[in-house]
């Protein structure tokens, strides 16, 4: 058979086969795999065993892995040809509460109808269980027409995800030469709309800083105290004002020195995305774009570097009035960071900046709150073209890059503990309420994730 005959019989096994489909996953979706409550520890142990039985069940080499939390499955499939891709997602969930504004129960997954879509309503049915599933079954079909996988395969799936992680780098570090790959695939981010597959390929980093300013050695009596006394929130509110320019840029010296202009092809690409500023910032009640002047809303959100106030404290904030001048004021103080620049440069300038604006009788005090780089995979890679090829076939509309505003620390570990660039590939809307009551996923989003996989696998294996 050809390539493009082979693919066409995965794909109808993935059509045949989507009832028995929808049942493993409604089978995962029943275990209350709720990281962070110590009560559901057995839950994830459940959880884990219950994936690497069904990969097993594939011919992987699977196991439920310990760790100081929950285990980690790590599989690799027989297969020894072709590219060597490293899967990764995570099958833990959100806690449910308020669980009297679900409509049904979380943990017992149902079918209902909206708008007239079907969706999959489950905590973990979008994040990530839905979209684990969408590989994995991907395999099951490529593995039932054709007996074999197209290329190399190991999956790492992570039970920490919602609860910070912090297992997994010690247990990528410890276990990197098992985990090399030439490329790792995340499947945990949303299409571009609702018939626009996506890859994500830039995250921005992070730095986060807490600062206080620590002046007299009491609160003070305003009227006795007053101009004669250092106020800690009028310094903290000079320092902060100070942090932006009136064009909206951020004046720390240096900030901008290792940030790259996107590619003029990118520019057009987003440009012709069809995204709408006005409604953007009109959902939330706002209209005027807040960050450089010049810059477009999505390149401040996916390729600029900023700085944001998280939160403030200082004086008396409780009901009525107490006259005080408050002894300390406190910030916690954000940078989104963008590729190339250094999260502990860029925390170097910005306590430099503060300690700058000091008088002689007033004190800082600095808490860190973690930092990491920001991740790009190259716009010309050559697996970045085949998966975009093979979400192009599925979808029939040009699959396009994205880039993101937030940060996925565990793609940041994948380059600093691996080597790995990653390609974010998801099959997601923005409301399905991850994290809220009334989880869903959409049913086109499972059926069409599947096939989307196996045509990205096939497109890798060319």
């Amino acid at each position: 058979m050809t390539s493009s005959q082979i693919i066409d019989s995965v794909l109808d096994q993935v059509d045949s086969g989507l009832e028995q489909s929808l049942e493993r996953l409604f089978a995962l979706l029943r275990i209350k795999s709720i990281s962070t409550d110590p009560a559901y520890a057995e839950e994830c142990r459940k959880a884990a065993d219950w994936i690497a039985t069904e990969l097993k069940a594939l011919g992987f080499d699977a196991a439920a892995r310990p760790t100081p939390g929950h285990p980690v499955v790590v599989a690799h499939g027989p297969e020894q040809v072709g590219p060597h891709v490293l899967f990764y997602a995570h099958y833990d969930v959100q806690p449910v509460d308020p669980l009297n504004l679900w409509h049904t129960d979380p943990f017992e997954p149902q079918i209902v109808e909206k708008d007239g879509r079907k969706i999959i309503v489950a905590r973990g049915a979008s994040d990530d269980k839905g979209q684990m599933l969408t590989f994995i079954e991907a395999c099951r079909a490529w593995k039932a027409a054709t007996g074999s996988l197209p290329i190399r395969i190991s999956l790492m799936l992570e039970g920490e995800e919602e609860s910070g992680g912090k297992n997994l780098p010690p247990f990528m570090r410890d276990n990197a030469e098992e985990l090399q790959a030439d490329i790792a695939l995340v499947c945990d981010t949303d299409m571009w709309d609702r018939q626009t597959p996506s890859i994500t390929t830039m995250l921005r980093g992070l730095v986060a800083d807490e600062v206080e300013i620590i002046a007299a050695d009491k609160d003070l009596h305003s009227g006795m105290f007053g101009n004669a006394a250092r106020n800690p929130n009028q310094l903290l509110a000079e320092i902060i004002a100070s942090l932006r320019a009136p064009d909206g840029s951020v004046t720390l010296p240096g900030f901008y020195d290792d940030v790259a202009e996107i590619s003029p092809e990118l520019k057009a690409q987003w440009a012709g995305l069809g995204f709408d500023e006005k409604t953007f910032l009109g959902a939330v009640d706002l209209s005027v774009p807040a960050g450089e002047q010049g810059r477009t809303v999505l390149e401040q959100l996916w390729a600029r570097p900023t700085c944001e106030i998280n939160g403030m404290s200082g004086g008396y904030i409780g009901d009525g009035f107490k006259t005080v001048i408050p002894a300390r004021a406190s910030a916690k103080i954000s940078f989104r960071l963008v590729s190339g620049q250094d999260p502990q440069k860029i925390r170097a300038a910005f306590r430099a900046h503060v300690e700058k604006m000091l008088p002689a009788d007033v004190s800082v005090k600095f808490t860190p709150h973690g930092g990491s780089p920001a991740i790009t995979v190259p716009a010309d890679g050559e697996f970045l073209r085949r998966a975009l090829s093979g979400l192009t076939d599925e979808w029939g509309k040009q699959a396009v890059i994205t880039g993101s505003g937030g940060s996925i620390p565990v793609v940041g570990d994948f380059k600093s503990i691996l080597g790995l660039d990653t390609l974010l590939i998801g099959f997601a809307h923005v409301d399905d309420q991850i994290h809220s009551p009334n989880e869903k996923y959409d049913l086109e989003s499972f059926h069409r994730g599947i096939r989307s996989w196996v045509r990205v696998l096939g497109a890798l294996a060319q």
